[in-house]
């Protein structure tokens, strides 16, 4: 038997994540093996389910993302089972995981998809709160409730949201760059959202919510997961949605960026006081200069490279994430990426024999198309995790399929300051050199559009708001159609860019 198991010939489809590639790859393994039974190991107690899947045009896709109990994932597919469980060790010779909860679960094919971890700035400090998971946004939420004054540090998609959506609080915003969204916006993006950041926000409320939380698990399973390091799957698409996200201050909305610099350092409060330095109070365009001390004692300080100190209740992390590689390490002979993830081909698997892995945890290590690049986004998760199942099927029934076609141009569409922003291709003429040239069309307030040009061929798009330009310009970037006797009339608002291109 045991000859037989080394062999990885026994055993069951296992997928490690209970996150959007792991969900996505568990059903549609189900789907292609009726009759196998297919293992999810997931150390949360609810699942995320993939739900009003929308396939906006060849690439461009849109989902809800909901917060499941993992039965209903089982009454949807009876030869799905899932074990509420972390993973102890993987025995990758013996086609063997073992389980926190003292499972031995044996395996004919492995897709491993758990995620990523916060990059906390300062570990083990109780004033320094990481955003990844449900658990963690409602800490999040729960701290906040009591807060008059909070620092977010980190510039990616989390602390874009956090900014916008907090009310009746002060908010200290450190980032390293020049401008906000570094990661997904220029500078004159950043400055046409950040009226949008500084204003007061419509009473309105958000007519369509992309995220639905139950509140059904657990609760103390879910504490005591989380005390023990275990980190949940990753949020969804508008993850604030579903929680309040005030202070305790009567203004609705109070922010203040420093840019281009870090944390050099955190105090707590007493730390603070023998230290004999002095914080700045909040900034304010009406301030008093005669007034450079912050009278109010703070639980925990932050002392910035740029010299400036500020007094808050607690400092929020955003700075990104790890690849969560460290259950699967110990005697397997994974290939890692530079950014730490599992190094993957181009059907998903990684340099151990019938392992796949797919989302956060993963690399890619094929040579990408010239339009795509890989971003640790749930869109690619959800495209990751139905490709890993497809090459993993293939593997088992001896067939051959090619590439996705996702994975020919990255695309993109979310929602950022209320406005949508859909991002494709070479969005921000990454890899392009000085060799390409932007066109671009701003209405204030209304609409932002960037066009990537190089040799006359559009390689790239941001477009934010009602544009309702992504298809078109997908299929100009897809082509690669020559465009170069179009000139500004490819922006041209008065001008029917769709009928053009018919």
């Amino acid at each position: 038997m045991e000859a037989t198991r080394r062999s990885g010939t026994a055993g069951k489809l296992v997928v490690v994540g209970g996150g959007i590639a792991g969900v996505t790859c568990a059903e549609q393994l189900a789907v292609q093996f009726p009759s196998e039974d297919i293992l999810l190991i997931t150390a949360s107690p609810v699942i995320k389910a993939v739900t009003n899947f929308k396939q906006v045009s060849k690439v461009l896709e849109e989902f809800d993302v909901e917060e499941q109990p993992s039965t209903m994932l089982e009454n949807r597919f009876p030869n799905i089972q899932v074990i509420e469980s972390g993973v102890k060790q993987l025995k990758s010779e013996e086609h063997c995981l073992l389980t926190e909860d003292g499972g031995e679960h044996f395996y004919k094919k492995l897709c491993l998809c758990a995620g990523a971890k916060p990059k906390l700035i300062c570990k083990g400090n109780p004033y320094v709160l990481g955003i990844r998971d449900t658990d963690s946004a409602q800490e999040f939420q729960k701290q906040l409730s009591q807060a008059k004054r909070i620092l977010i540090v980190g510039n990616g998609g989390i602390a874009l949201e956090l900014a916008y959506e907090i009310e009746s609080c002060e908010v200290i915003w450190a980032i390293k760059d020049k401008a906000i969204g570094n990661t997904f916006f220029d500078a004159g993006a950043a400055e046409f959202l950040t009226s949008r950041l500084t204003a007061e926000k419509p009473e309105t409320a958000i007519a369509h919510r992309r995220t639905r939380y139950t509140a059904e698990g657990n609760k103390k399973k879910s504490q005591s997961k989380a005390s023990a390091g275990n980190t949940g799957s990753a949020l969804g698409p508008d993850w604030h949605e579903g929680l309040n996200l005030k202070g305790t201050k009567e203004f609705s909305h109070k922010i203040h960026i420093e840019t281009l610099c870090e944390v050099q350092k955190i105090y707590l409060q007493e730390e603070f006081r023998i230290a004999e330095k002095k914080s700045l109070p909040f900034p304010t365009a009406y301030q008093n200069e005669s007034v450079t001390t912050d009278k109010e004692l703070w639980p925990v300080y932050v002392e910035l490279t740029n010299g400036k100190i500020y007094g808050c209740d607690f400092i929020v992390s955003a700075t990104g994430v790890t690849p969560n590689i460290e259950p699967f390490l110990t005697g397997n002979s994974f290939a890692l990426g530079e950014d730490g993830g599992l190094k993957v081909d181009d059907h998903m698997r990684t340099s151990v024999a019938d392992i796949y892995a797919a989302g956060d945890i993963c690399t890619a290590a094929w040579q990408p198309s010239a339009l795509w690049q890989q971003m640790r986004l749930w869109t690619q998760a959800r495209q990751m995790g139905w490709y890993a199942a497809k090459c993993l099927g293939a593997d088992i029934s001896g067939h051959v399929i090619e590439m996705d076609f996702s994975f020919e141009l990255f695309a993109h569409v979310t929602k950022f300051f209320n406005y949508k922003v859909v991002l494709l291709g070479k969005y921000n003429a990454q890899g392009l050199g000085s060799d390409h040239e932007l066109m671009l069309r701003c209405t204030k307030g209304q609409e932002y559009i960037k066009v990537v040009m190089q040799n006359g061929r559009m390689m790239g798009a941001v477009l934010i708001g009602e544009t309702d330009l992504e298809e078109t310009f997908e299929n100009l970037i897809l082509n690669q159609m020559n465009l170069s006797s179009y000139g500004e009339d490819l922006l041209d608002p008065n001008i029917d860019i769709e009928d053009y291109f018919d």
